[in-house]
């Protein structure tokens, strides 16, 4: 089995770019953040707490989020291949044998990732210390290190993760009937660990907040070390239950989209029921996304406006804290829109047989593209609206506490730009990747 790994990487490079591209990106982020800590070794006082705090608290929110896409990407991956899976089983292979497979193929993406994103993670490094350079929060002659430390985690995060990963869904597949595997459905029935993990961030979250409005009341902008965690962790408690949303959706508007929507109204929900599973792995970088950037960007604002009421001059340690926001924001816009982009696209080029049955049976490409297009659709509202409501585990606790209201200061074009921008990056993605697929002759799309 891990000479047939070794092989189906080299035939078949294509389906596994979406997972090397999540692995990469994760492993660099992981690994530039850590430098910090190797920075941190030769220095003393502010500068070192300053280092510290950037590689703990940004990378440790980092972390979760790549640790999150890694294994939301590869077990999607791992899905699309369950014929795959079926045809492999009928001709003998055992689930031990597969999930060997599987977790070989991932081992292999890891490492490699891992060791590629080297390099731009230097680069990525030098810039993070060159930005706390220019705020004057670490002196200009702290020279940049990346050492143990960074290479360690980086390769070692992302190697746990990726097999992890991969033997959880491999087990699933490989213990699947074979029949029920060809049918390549994708309920995305939720699971009870599944649901475990994910109430158990939203307590986190809730726990969060009440120590924000109770502990925290009194503690000026320090709130922000508690709230501005509040909205992550309910973030992903939200992505984890995504099947469970998106068929409830789903299944509430399957009505008013089959009558008001015409055939690509009843393609987009016929689709969407039938690969629950692939349609939540999309939603979620749209909900990491609005929920992380909505509750950070507003938190912000509130505290600005606070210490403006206040009177208060921005010391050192206010424009470290928002330094530090304002690094989350572009990690997260980068990390979740490359996310969203990959996972789209990755989502879409396995659909290319299924376009092609579709349009053998009578539909047009542009009735394709207008299923597409109400997918999209709907694929932002439920990601906008569960990111905002994550948003509120940050934006409601500290606004009390800040400005004496659950309201936060801020104009409402904040969160305008924000669900324009994850619109746009849906509509465009899945657009564009969709067109590239229809080119092809539905004959051969069929027979691919």
């Amino acid at each position: 089995m891990t000479a047939l790994a070794l092989r189906s990487l080299r035939k078949r490079t294509g389906a596994f770019t979406a997972s090397f591209l999540a692995l990469f990106l994760g492993a660099t982020i992981l690994m530039a953040f850590a430098s910090m800590l190797d920075t941190a070794s030769g220095t003393s006082g502010a500068a070192h707490e300053t280092l510290v705090t950037m590689a703990s608290v940004v990378g440790g929110w980092g972390l979760l989020l790549v640790v999150f896409a890694v294994t939301s990407t590869l077990t999607l991956s791992v899905r699309q291949r369950s014929a795959e899976m079926a045809l492999l089983k009928s001709v003998g292979a055992t689930p031990a044998q597969l999930t060997r497979m599987i977790t070989g193929e991932a081992a292999v993406l890891a490492v490699v990732a891992s060791l590629l994103a080297v390099g731009p993670a230097v680069l990525a490094g030098r810039a993070l210390l060159g930005l706390l350079h220019d705020t004057g929060q670490v002196p200009g002659s702290v020279p940049h290190a990346f050492g143990p430390v960074a290479v360690s985690m980086g390769v070692g995060i992302t190697f746990v993760s990726a097999v992890g990963a991969a033997l959880l869904t491999a087990r699933r597949l490989a213990r699947g009937r074979i029949a029920d595997t060809l049918a390549e459905t994708d309920s995305g029935r939720l699971t009870r660990k599944r649901a475990a993990f994910a109430w158990f961030f939203f307590a986190v979250a809730l726990g969060e907040a009440v120590v924000t409005v109770t502990v925290m009341r009194d503690e000026g902008s320090n709130a922000m070390a508690t709230s501005g965690q509040a909205d992550i962790f309910a973030a992903l408690g939200l992505a984890l239950l995504a099947p469970a949303i998106v068929r409830r959706a789903a299944s509430v508007l399957a009505g008013p989209l089959r009558r008001f929507g015409g055939v690509a109204g009843d393609l987009a929900v016929t689709g969407m029921l039938r690969r629950t599973g692939a349609t939540a792995a999309a939603v979620t970088p749209v909900i990491l996304f609005t929920g992380i950037a909505v509750g950070t960007l507003y938190m912000q604002s509130t505290e600005n406006s606070a210490a403006a009421a206040a009177g208060i001059v921005k010391t050192s340690e206010d424009r470290n804290i928002e330094t530090l926001n304002f690094v989350v924001i572009g990690m997260v816009v980068l990390f979740t829109a490359i996310m969203l982009v990959n996972t789209l696209v990755a989502a879409t080029a396995h659909r290319r047989r299924e376009f092609g049955q579709t349009r053998l049976a009578g539909a047009t490409p542009r009735q394709v593209m207008g299923t597409v297009a109400v997918e999209s659709a709907l694929l932002t509202v439920i990601g906008v609206v569960c990111g905002s409501a994550a948003s509120l585990f940050t934006i409601v606790p500290f606004s009390l506490v800040r400005v004496d209201s659950p309201v936060p200061e801020g104009g409402v074009w904040t969160y305008v730009g924000v669900v324009a921008l994850a619109a746009v990056l849906t509509g465009a993605t899945a657009a564009l990747s969709t067109r590239r697929v229809l080119r092809a002759p539905a004959i051969e799309a069929v027979s691919a």
